[in-house]
């Protein structure tokens, strides 16, 4: 008697991030190629709620690697969070037939995986966050791509801070998290990086700007993380009223971080991640993520994941700050 095939549901959650959909079409493909169903889950974890499945080929895969973003939708659920829409998203994958799931996403994706596996689901995580803010792997999905956005965008900054000579605030995405600040800091050899984990005075920053201008340099950039101890704005603000030397603009980037065609690292990455998902779901294992740890994706548990807090390494920050001297 032949046995029903496996089915294997598939979500993307929270913030979107480049390579999200190279991931999905590993998972596809390495699903199908190993006789597994595959069934997209529009939406993340809403989706799962309200039913919003669609069964998913080779085909429906095609052509979207060098595509940013995600082909399934995501959004940030508050349904979820709550007893009832746990139960009703259970509800929802027996109803499909949905053996699994996999889930990319970042932290609070991965909270809401981890609360399916508690419910005896068999589901496992991948990261996926330019923030670089989750615990277990070397590098998420997203982030490569995220800081070359950020690196071209200083890049093209200073020539137009050199040209007038000013000071130039550029924001970056980290309401949390530093990461992207600090190596943003080191690869476009910024004069001064403000992140969540280490606060500055105003003196601090008015000095670094200062100092760059008795040295003769022509311009100074400042990489702020959102979650800096000060609101780039009102910083913009305090410093020009301090006469240093340099007149004060701010580029706040936004969204745009989030967005365009993922990198080369990143595609690897997601369909190593994605690949690795479906092999372990196949040999029936469940509550871990796939993690890169040195070279290699490993399979790291769902609780040791959302239980630990990922800050940035202070020692990048110190790099950040020497070679800006």
């Amino acid at each position: 008697m032949d046995l029903k095939p496996l089915s294997i549901g598939l979500l993307t959650s929270g913030g979107d991030a480049p390579g999200m959909n190279a991931c999905i079409r590993a998972i596809v493909r390495t699903a199908i190629s190993n006789n597994t169903r595959v069934i997209g889950v529009v939406n993340g974890f809403d989706g799962l709620i309200n039913g919003e499945f669609k069964f998913m080929g080779p085909r429906d895969v095609g052509g979207i690697l060098a595509r940013g973003g995600t082909i399934l939708q995501t959004r940030r659920s508050l349904a979820f969070k709550e007893a009832r829409g746990q139960r009703d998203a259970i509800r929802k994958m027996n109803e499909v037939g949905m053996d699994a799931l996999v889930v990319i996403g970042g932290d609070g994706s991965l909270t809401g995986a981890n609360a399916l596996v508690k419910q005896g689901m068999k589901v496992v995580g991948i990261p996926a966050s330019i923030d670089n803010d989750i615990w277990g792997t070397n590098m998420a999905i997203g982030v490569d791509t995220a800081m070359n956005t950020i690196m071209d965008a200083v890049d093209k900054l200073r020539d137009t801070a050199s040209s007038h000579g000013r000071t130039f605030l550029v924001e970056t995405m980290g309401r949390g998290s530093g990461y992207l600040a600090v190596m943003a800091g080191i690869v476009t050899g910024a004069e001064m990086v403000l992140t969540p984990e280490v606060p500055v005075t105003l003196e601090e920053v008015a000095d670094a700007i200062e100092d760059a201008y008795r040295r003769g340099k022509t311009h100074a950039i400042i990489i702020v993380a959102e979650g800096a101890n000060f609101r780039t704005t009102e910083l913009a603000s305090l410093l020009d009223d301090m006469d240093l030397g340099f007149k004060t603009r701010v580029t706040i980037l936004g969204h745009i971080q989030r967005g365009g065609s993922p990198t080369a690292f990143d595609r690897l990455l997601a369909a190593r991640m994605g690949a690795k998902a479906v092999d372990a779901l196949l040999e029936g294992k469940t509550g871990f993520m796939t993690g890169l740890q040195g070279r290699d994706i490993e399979l790291v548990s769902l609780d040791e994941v959302v239980s630990h807090e990922r800050t940035t390494n202070p020692d990048y920050y110190s790099m950040a700050r020497m070679l800006a001297r």
